[in-house]
């Protein structure tokens, strides 16, 4: 299954707020008009395009610097979510959020894909906005590749107090469960492959900040660092932004597993704080 781009449209130009700009539905076009006579997208035209143009790569490079000390990634990437030692995950900033997106870019700002959040339906937004229950009803997320494909999907199912995610690839094709080991102090996660323990993830302290990812004999295999200062005021996983690091190539299911948490946990487990 693949996510294809949005529709052709006008839409918000990226250089000029006055403008949006025809996309053909498969490139940007030279027209132009003012954006009063533009109709405003749609949410889910926005999530692509947002993905595409909504980053910086000196901004990239600089919270890579920050998470790992300046001393970047210690092996060369192969330009694939699977494939880079470092990831970079950054929110899709709205005014109001109904639905959570994430572009994901490698240690240099080139974009690798993104991660979004599907399924919403009005009700559920709306529930979203006006109450807190949506941290115990179902999210469901995506993960697509720099071409709009979908590689991973992530289902969070209705829960009361511990989480668990349902892994599989893009056809539904299952490959392991995240399941939430504990409630109370440094969050614990354990990846669950054909009933069989093959790593976790693991918070550094109780509020979740920073994230140390272990496979099944307790080594270290990948981190994850909050890099946007914003997310100390808030109580768990808040953080918009933030930085993977994957210094070895690892195998499969474990590189899916380590992939999928890495870019989706934080995301879901921020519907608690609602």
């Amino acid at each position: 299954m693949t996510s294809s781009p949005p529709q052709p449209g006008w839409f918000p130009d990226a250089r000029d707020p006055r403008l949006h700009r025809w996309w053909d539905g498969r490139a940007w076009t030279a027209n132009t008009r003012p954006a009063q006579q533009a109709p405003p997208p749609s949410d889910s035209e926005l999530i692509e395009l947002d993905i595409e143009r909504g980053h910086n790569p000196a901004r990239v490079q600089d919270q890579v610097n920050r998470a790992t000390s300046g001393r970047g990634a210690g092996r060369a990437g192969g330009g694939t979510l699977f494939t880079e030692p470092v990831l970079v995950v950054n929110q899709r900033a709205k005014l109001i959020e109904m639905a959570n997106e994430f572009g994901v870019f490698d240690q240099h700002g080139n974009q690798l894909g993104g991660v979004v959040q599907v399924g919403q339906s009005a009700l559920k937004k709306a529930i979203r906005l006006l109450t807190n229950y949506d941290q115990f009803l179902t999210h469901k997320f995506e993960v697509r590749d720099a071409n709009h494909s979908t590689v991973l999907k992530v289902t969070r199912p209705a829960k009361v107090f511990k989480s668990r995610f349902l892994v599989t690839r893009a056809d539904e094709t299952p490959i392991g469960e995240i399941v939430q080991e504990n409630v109370f102090g440094k969050i614990r996660f354990g990846f669950v492959v054909d009933g069989h323990t093959v790593g976790g993830i693991f918070a550094e302290n109780w509020r979740a900040w920073n994230f140390s990812i272990r496979d099944h004999a307790g080594t270290e295999v990948a981190r994850v660092t909050k890099t946007w200062g914003g997310f100390l005021k808030a109580a768990f996983t808040t953080a918009d932004n933030y930085v993977v690091e994957i210094p070895h190539p690892l195998p499969d299911p474990l590189a899916s597993m380590v992939v999928a948490a890495a870019l989706t946990i934080d995301t879901a487990l921020k519907q608690d704080t609602n």
